[in-house]
């Protein structure tokens, strides 16, 4: 087994999975450390996860070849055709705290046919429906759900230990995901810096649903705030997931685990970098309910913002953060949501 050494901000903890099933003192110091990197930090790198290479060579050569498709070919799929969010976001077209986030991307989410809300349902449906895909590409749509499939998995795993290490149930949150939870994926490029200069690869936020797991490339950018206030980059570690604790899990907890600002600053020049991150969220309709744990306690209140309140069903949170970042989409097919948001 590799050994990993870092001083405090020249890397974020690093979480082996795989010591889960090395017995039980493996087990425990794993979740010692699970629950410092959640509670302290609010992001880590895991490794030990079981992706194979093998699976994140095929999704890394499918998604390369989609971003050297033509334009029009991209635009194809341009996701303001789509009342589900789906598709490809142009450079500059989503935002983030109101500002351009200088990326183009596609956005991919669990195959579902189109559900579209009646009378008295709530709006948040619109999310659920069919994804676009490229018709030259055919690996990609296969590589991408088996994707969505084997993280899916991971994060299960990695939440019911996160859940035990903090000494809560394991299955607490089971039911809110299983068949119908909306797990989201986006591959992305950053195709260098704005002309203007602009660096903004990705705005300062935090994520809202339970988990992210983020695979980056080499090229580096993505930076984390921590207990400094100020923003440390997050050195690439070959092989490992970033994972960042979203705002569901910080309300359940009353503050006490830790959803984390970070944001990528574009790379310089005309330099490419590439991620995956994936977003593991409950079923749209589930009301998350506060976690019972022995830290309870401890907690210290969950960080509140007026200008971006969270609500106990989730569809409602994405929904907001959906009609914010794509306001080509939201005023195409969601004009008369717009208020709400």
């Amino acid at each position: 087994m590799t050994t990993h050494t870092a001083t405090s901000y020249d890397q974020l903890p690093i979480i082996d999975l795989s010591a889960a099933d090395r017995g039980p003192q493996a087990r425990s110091l794993l979740h010692a450390q699970l629950h410092s990197a959640a509670h302290d930090v609010g992001f880590f790198q895991l490794v030990g996860h079981g992706v194979t290479r093998a699976e994140t060579d095929a999704l890394l050569t499918a998604m390369r070849a989609f971003f050297a498709l033509p334009e029009a070919d991209r635009l194809a799929l341009d996701n303001v055709g789509s009342p589900h969010f789906r598709g490809y976001t142009r450079t500059g077209d989503e935002r983030t705290a109101g500002a351009r986030d200088w990326r183009d991307q596609l956005d991919i989410g669990a195959e579902r046919p189109a559900r579209i809300p009646g009378p008295g349902e709530p709006p948040y449906w619109w999310l659920q429906g069919p994804n676009q895909w490229p018709a030259a590409l055919p690996e990609l749509r296969t590589a991408a759900l088996a994707w969505i499939d084997k993280l899916s998995a991971v994060a299960h795993r990695l939440l019911r230990e996160l859940l035990t290490a903090i000494g809560a149930p394991a299955d607490f949150y089971d039911p809110v995901f299983g068949p119908h939870a909306h797990p989201h994926l986006k591959l992305v490029r950053y195709p260098g810096s704005a002309g203007d200069g602009t660096d903004q690869g990705v705005g300062a936020h935090k994520d809202y649903g339970f988990l992210t797991l983020l695979l980056q490339d080499t090229v580096g950018g993505l930076q984390v705030q921590r207990e400094d206030g100020r923003f440390h980059d997050v050195p690439p570690l070959d092989g490992a997931f970033v994972v960042n604790l979203g705002e569901l899990l910080e309300v359940a907890t009353n503050g006490y685990l830790l959803a984390t600002n970070h944001r990528v600053v574009s790379p310089p020049g005309a330099t490419e970098r590439f991620s995956v991150p994936f977003f593991y969220n409950p079923r749209l309709d589930a009301k998350v309910a506060p976690l019972p744990f022995p830290h309870a306690s401890k907690a210290p209140g969950i960080t509140d913002d007026p200008t971006n309140p969270l609500y106990a069903e989730y569809g409602y949170n994405e929904l907001k953060g959906k009609l914010r970042a794509h306001p080509l989409v939201a005023e195409r097919h969601h004009r008369n949501l717009l208020a709400a948001a």
